[in-house]
């Protein structure tokens, strides 16, 4: 059976209990999670067959944490254990007007210092067909971005599926190395482009506004730019404040423009790893339905993820075409 592959760091997050600052509480509540192994865990909820790859502790945390994976039957044979601690990162989940706060602590973490000779990627990507990246991991050490550039070219050699999800932090690009020039290279790697007119215009240096019309013109700028992409997918977020959401989500596949309609979510219970919600939808998704099912199942994907505290979607397949066929009224199931 052929994998999904997924590369990047696995964090654990700490925050108090329910809306609490951390001044105000005196226990802690912990996931696990990470951009890239968020994604990895929802299509593994869906039935899809998924290999992490990462660097993570060679301690009692770093046992907990494959532990973890391994419950969603993720692949971690080609995790490298690493004698630097886990990642970690704080949060204060906001509510109505107050917005969340994070605070990170992942300098001189396991995956921080993962090198491209500690990964054999022509091991690691055996079975697989499709590989997903995210801005996230290019950006935290010139280590991390070398490794991921390692894998996206042979995974192209391969003729895998590349979907690329260049999340743009600047407040992560701290070694020295030019974003949007590092994100070019690996964006010549990459068939599946997942982001909307922020992410354009940050790779491609322009100023295209938000309507349809540009996303469109927008969406035919960086195909011309990289020729390898054939489908771009933009997820629309409308906050009405921390607690209540819309999402809708829209594409250009070089034939057509569709768009979904508003998914309202009135009561968010957790906002962290939605995107992945939606980046994993649309890769299982897009092995299975058309492209604007897929894009729908996105959709619907990163709206029940906000129904779920943690950083994963715990949503399988049949929750998610429940909510697509108009079931959203959260009544009993027996």
């Amino acid at each position: 059976m052929s994998q999904i592959i997924t590369f990047g760091e696995v964090l654990m997050r700490l925050s108090p209990f329910g809306n609490k600052k951390f001044i105000q509480a005196n226990t802690l509540e912990f996931y696990f999670g990470g951009t890239e192994v968020n994604v990895g865990l929802s299509i593994s909820n869906f039935g899809g067959n998924v290999k992490h790859i990462t660097a993570i502790s060679d301690d009692f945390i770093g046992d907990t944490a494959i532990a973890y994976l391994n419950k969603f039957d993720l692949d971690t044979t080609a995790i490298v254990r690493s004698k630097n601690p886990l990642g970690v990162y704080f949060l204060e989940v906001g509510a109505v007007m107050r917005p969340s706060s994070i605070s990170y602590n992942r300098a001189h973490s396991a995956f921080s210092e993962i090198k491209p000779s500690m990964v054999d990627w022509e091991k690691a990507l055996r079975k697989g067909s499709w590989f997903h990246w995210t801005g996230i991991t290019p950006a935290l050490t010139q280590g991390a971005f070398d490794t991921l550039k390692a894998g996206l070219k042979l995974a192209r050699e391969k003729g895998m599926e590349v979907s690329a999800d260049p999340t743009y932090r600047s407040g992560l690009w701290k070694y020295g190395a030019n974003p949007r020039e590092a994100l070019t290279e690996l964006l010549h790697c990459s068939t599946v482009f997942i982001g909307g007119i922020n992410e354009i215009n940050e790779v491609l240096d322009t100023n295209y506004g938000y309507t349809n019309e540009e996303f469109v013109e927008a969406s035919k700028k960086l195909m011309e730019t990289f020729p390898t992409i054939d489908k771009v997918f933009d997820k629309i977020r409308t906050s009405i404040n921390s607690s209540w959401h819309k999402i809708r989500a829209r594409m250009w596949n070089g034939k057509e423009f569709r768009e979904t309609e508003d998914f309202d979510i009135t009561h968010i219970v957790d906002r962290i790893g939605t995107g992945d919600a939606f980046a994993a939808g649309l890769i299982y998704g897009l092995q299975h339905y058309d492209d604007y099912k897929s894009m729908q199942f996105a959709s619907a994907a990163c709206a029940l993820k906000h129904t779920y505290v943690g950083d994963v979607n715990y949503a399988t397949t049949e929750e998610v075409t429940r909510i697509l066929d108009g079931n959203i009224t959260g009544r009993f199931t027996r």
